[in-house]
């Protein structure tokens, strides 16, 4: 494993949802930081990203727990280093969580887990949610620690209306500054940066483009499943997450950005009163959602994964 202040690119092979020109099964990229002195670390903290992000978004807060952990931060399929899939309409939840499971399997076998950790960031929070709230899941080790990134069961119609607008949208850049402005206009919600700061964001969302230039670095295809929600499969999907998070196990933290349309007060209200009664910690100027890269954010994340264990709510 690497132990320098950058991850190591791995890929593991995820059956079922062929990639494109592939007959059967992809393969999903995944950075590994290590700093421990331990290559296979049981300490093994999986932090995964949202609908239109990638792994290396987690670069700040990954180098603040890698000298403790193994941290793992994975492409969604369709992003990234990841496979593009085949068909459209596997770009959803339960395939994205079945591959989490092939990725844990791989780490496993590698080194045992012995205590499994989850920072999921919007879409990675409903995936932690799906893996951490069933009792009958495959886990090589239960979810201990579960963060979710101003995210929760129930997402208002509106703000996946909003994402649905730029999501897809055919794109193209002359240059790496002109990206970065142009995913500021789309993304000044996430709060205050430093331009530094923006552009080591922006990068690793850019690819060349064959016809010149760059675009971004997934595949237009993920906005298929996401614009063909409407507000009565919504309601339904918020009925099954409030039914796994009312089962998950794990001490939760929830994370709210104080101006968020995603998760709205009353979400989060409830998940403190519901099932693993989450604890709340807000971030004021900040909207959906908080990029943990400001060090207060990084310091309330670790804190949590690496601190004591702390009394149960049961």
């Amino acid at each position: 494993m690497n132990t320098s202040s950058e991850p190591t690119l791995r890929h593991v092979f995820c059956p079922g949802a062929p990639a494109r020109k592939a007959e059967h099964g992809h393969r999903m990229a995944y950075w590994q930081w290590g700093a421990s002195g331990q290559p296979q670390h049981p300490h093994v903290i999986v932090c995964v990203h949202g609908l239109s992000r990638q792994g290396r978004d987690f670069d700040t807060l990954a180098r603040a727990l890698a000298p403790h952990a193994r941290v793992v931060c994975p492409d969604v399929a369709g992003r990234g280093e990841s496979d593009w899939l085949a068909n459209p309409e596997d770009y959803q939840i339960p395939l994205y969580a079945a591959d989490m499971l092939a990725l844990l399997a791989q780490l496993h076998g590698e080194g045992p887990i012995a205590r499994l950790d989850w920072v999921g960031t919007s879409m990675g929070g409903l995936i932690g949610m799906v893996l951490a709230g069933q009792q009958d899941v495959a886990l090589p080790s239960p979810v201990r620690r579960l963060v979710l990134n101003d995210v929760g069961p129930a997402l208002p119609w509106e703000a996946l209306q909003r994402i649905g607008q730029y999501l897809g949208a055919p794109v193209r850049f002359a240059n790496e500054q002109q990206a970065a402005d142009a995913l500021w206009a789309i993304s000044s919600s996430f709060g205050p940066h430093t331009p530094e700061q923006w552009l080591a964001l922006s990068r690793p969302m850019l690819r060349p483009a064959p016809e010149g230039g760059l675009r971004l670095h997934y595949d237009p295809a993920i906005a298929q499943p996401f614009k063909a929600l409407t507000p009565e499969l919504a309601q339904q999907g918020e009925a099954l997450m409030w039914q796994l998070y009312e089962q998950i196990s794990a001490q939760v933290l929830l994370l709210r950005g104080k101006d968020s349309d995603l998760l709205s007060p009353a979400v989060a209200h409830a998940m403190g009163e519901r099932g693993p009664r989450a604890r709340l910690v807000e971030f004021a100027g900040v909207g959906h959602a908080p990029t943990l890269v400001a060090p207060q954010q990084v310091h309330v994340v670790s804190e949590f994964l690496l601190g004591p264990e702390l009394e149960s709510h049961a």
